[in-house]
């Protein structure tokens, strides 16, 4: 058992001496970026290299000077110690995959009052010194002796860098000429030019024009230069906008302040609608921490109970909006509580047969299977715990949950319990629609007008006659 022992004060000599040494990686660098609030460990962007460059040193020299203290705490003197002062001297840069050895040497004891003095060094591996200085602490009185504490593991996520990475892939597209529905709260407009200034839509904004621009002026919102649709209601509004689909003015749909059933109403019109042969479907986007890749949750907004029919649509969608994005072989999990089928559970009957529509080309794209529980579908560990054998579970991209409120439920908690960034769109329609939520952020308004956008050019690029 390794164990820790510190020295106290009357058995502490000048001259004592320990040491240990810590090879400088990323995560370090992001940790103490983290703990301090100093961003200069990581701005590696900058475009005065030398300038970045002494920044990172200072900072990385920071972390160099950080293992003094954990020398003093765990070492010499160890546990029980008090830090009174440090001073230190940063002499050249630390960089990532350096080997850093710390050293300090006892100069000084007071035993009357527990003080003791030390000089303290950082050398890289080449016997470079990095950092100089010394500490005085105060040494403990008591002996202390135990088992090593386990260090606890962290898990670093830089919210919505996927996200970020999708919207800069969408920047190199045409803006999508979008028509906001009744956009007449600063939340719906603000998103609207927000989305415009990212370079992902150009808005045409379609409702009663004094009530926009009262909006606008009570947001301090700048409407120049954007087209402005009079419609005299949220209703009316929806079906201008539908009508401007069909006249070719606008290439989607964003909802604004309006009931999501009002805008749906007149997308699925059955004379004026903006119909398909598919099943109109929503698709969460979700930037999940710990997760090496971004998760789609379907439908967690718009089909209540999916018969086999509507769920192959939803499952069509979210292959085809995963593919849009960029991953090659989307892989879908069908979810259920369990990853057998089972008469005395229709989910696993319903997902059964969507695998055997995917085997059978009804499906097409991707690598499907279900039922498969939560876990087993995003957890290697409970795969292998279960011996499953597949090339979808643990590793999904896709949940397809099987009814609304289930993947409400696991969209939403991953949202605010998991802290994942979301963005959605709906689809199946003639053309995409951005069905934002009152609670969303503007960045999550932009992101799902980024995913629009890619999946507007992505479908235009399709060979005719595949459908839509």
């Amino acid at each position: 058992m390794n164990l820790i022992e510190n020295r106290t004060v009357d058995e502490i000599k000048i001259g004592d001496k320990a040491d240990l040494d810590r090879v400088l990686t990323r995560q370090d660098i992001v940790l103490f970026a983290t703990a301090s609030a100093d961003v200069n460990p990581v701005d590696v962007d900058s475009d005065d290299e030398e300038a970045s460059g002494l920044k990172q040193g200072i900072a990385h020299g920071m972390w160099a000077g950080a293992l003094i203290s954990a020398i003093l705490s765990t070492r010499l003197p160890g546990p029980g110690t008090v830090h009174l002062g440090q001073t230190l001297k940063f002499h050249q840069p630390v960089g990532i995959g350096d080997r850093i050895t710390v050293r300090v040497e006892v100069t000084g004891v007071d035993t009357s009052s527990g003080h003791v003095a030390l000089d303290c060094v950082c050398v890289n591996a080449d016997g470079v010194t990095v950092v100089s200085g010394t500490a005085e602490v105060r040494a403990p009185r008591e002996k202390v002796k135990r088992p090593v504490a386990r260090m606890p593991s962290a898990r670093l996520h830089a919210q919505g860098v996927r996200f970020g990475a999708m919207v800069e892939r969408a920047r190199l597209l045409d803006p999508l000429i979008t028509a906001i529905v009744h956009p007449c709260d600063d939340l719906s407009l603000g998103g609207a030019i927000a989305a415009r200034d990212e370079g992902m839509i150009v808005p045409v904004l379609v409702g009663p024009q004094a009530k926009i621009r009262a909006a606008a002026e009570q947001a301090g919102l700048d409407l120049s230069g954007l087209e402005i649709v009079d419609a005299p209601h949220s209703h009316a509004a929806a079906e201008i906008a539908v009508a401007l689909v069909h006249e070719g003015r606008v290439g989607a749909l964003m909802k604004g302040k309006l009931h999501t059933d009002e805008l749906l109403d007149a997308v699925l019109d059955r004379a004026n609608g903006l119909r398909t042969e598919r099943r109109l479907s929503h698709v969460f986007a979700l930037d999940m921490p710990g997760q090496n890749r971004t998760l789609f949750v379907t439908d967690a907004a718009i089909n209540i109970s999916p018969d086999l029919e509507a769920l192959r649509d939803i499952v069509q969608n979210a292959i085809d909006l995963a593919i849009a994005l960029g991953v090659e072989t989307p892989l879908v999990a069908l979810l259920s509580a369990v990853e057998t089928v089972t008469a005395k559970l229709p989910s696993t009957l319903l997902a059964a047969a969507i695998c055997k529509m995917h085997d059978r080309g009804q499906i097409v794209g991707g690598k499907v299977d279900g039922p498969l529980a939560f876990d087993n579908a995003i957890s290697p560990a409970a795969v292998a715990a279960k011996g499953i054998v597949s090339d979808v579970a643990g590793y999904a991209d896709i949940l397809v949950t099987p009814n609304l409120e289930s993947g409400n439920m696991v969209a939403k908690q991953l949202i605010h319990l998991a802290g994942a960034a979301s963005a959605g769109i709906a689809l199946g329609a003639r053309v995409p629609i951005m069905l934002t939520s009152r609670s969303d952020t503007v960045d999550a308004r932009i992101v799902s007008a980024a995913l629009a956008k890619v999946f507007y050019h992505w479908r235009r690029k399709r060979p005719l006659g595949l459908p839509w």
